[in-house]
């Protein structure tokens, strides 16, 4: 009868590619929803760390000689797939508050919706966002780029070898603040066209007093918001397209500044 037998040195690499991986699956915005069973997510990342470690035959890995230091290394490979996972869902975050800022002016911030991927609830316009912006992100195999990206950390980052670079968290940072101007101008167009809306009705209510202006804004606000909803949908894509392109080069970056 056959006998399996593995290197303790490459069983150590296998631990450590599935941590990186197993954090990196449950940072993503598609791949870390919630309705994703635990079992399922925890099988993709064993099936891509047996699937890559024959590519990574060449990666070093240093020594853990104490179970502090296998600790330490295992928590910074946890926080680079992390990283790597949370920086796409930044993006993702940044399109689901240009539905939400545009769903209170509409005046839809009562109607909400379950998201799948955080179980919470969510405005109606956020999820339509987060379901246009996730169908462009597989339709560029933008989660393609991730699971490279993921190899390519390899190289550029040795096991156990992460480090906390000052512009690491300053990129961060920017990349948080970053999130904000994509939901500005995302739901700019929708804002803006509900404000001249409000603003033309408090002028009819001072010139004509006698007309119940709370009946007539409601509907006329949500008519507005879809309308120009609809008319922004190919600015919609086409920003996102642009969006999801700088993405490789954002993610080298970080890897870059995680490798010191």
């Amino acid at each position: 009868m056959g006998t399996i037998t593995v290197a303790m040195p490459q069983f150590e690499l296998f631990i450590f590619v599935f941590l990186r991986m197993g954090a990196l699956i449950a940072g993503l915005p598609v791949f870390g929803s919630r309705n994703i069973p635990i079992l399922f997510r925890l099988g993709l990342a064993f099936a891509v760390a047996f699937l890559l470690l024959p590519l990574l035959g060449d990666v070093p890995t240093p020594p853990v000689n104490h179970p502090l230091a296998l600790v330490m290394a295992a928590g910074a490979e946890i926080l680079i797939g992390l990283v790597i996972g949370l920086t796409v869902r930044l993006f993702f975050s940044g399109i689901q508050l240009a539905g939400q800022m545009a769903g209170y002016q509409m005046g839809l911030a009562l109607a909400n919706v379950m998201d799948p991927n955080t179980s919470a609830q969510m405005p109606i316009l956020s999820q339509f966002n987060n379901l246009i912006a996730t169908l462009i992100f597989l339709s560029l195999n933008a989660h393609h780029w991730c699971l490279k990206a993921m190899i390519d950390s390899f190289h550029r980052i040795p096991i156990g070898g992460m480090s906390l670079h000052p512009e690491l968290i300053r990129d961060l940072m920017d990349m948080g603040g970053q999130m904000f101007v994509v939901a500005v101008s995302l739901g700019a167009p929708v804002i803006v066209a509900l404000l001249l809306v409000s603003v033309s009705l408090g002028l009819v209510a001072r010139t004509v007093p006698q007309m119940n202006i709370f009946i007539v804004a409601m509907p006329l606000k949500i008519m507005v918001g879809l309308a120009f909803v609809g008319l922004c949908l190919p600015h919609l894509v086409n920003y996102l397209n642009a969006l999801f392109t700088q993405l490789p080069q954002t993610l080298i970056r970080l890897m870059i500044l995680m490798g010191g």
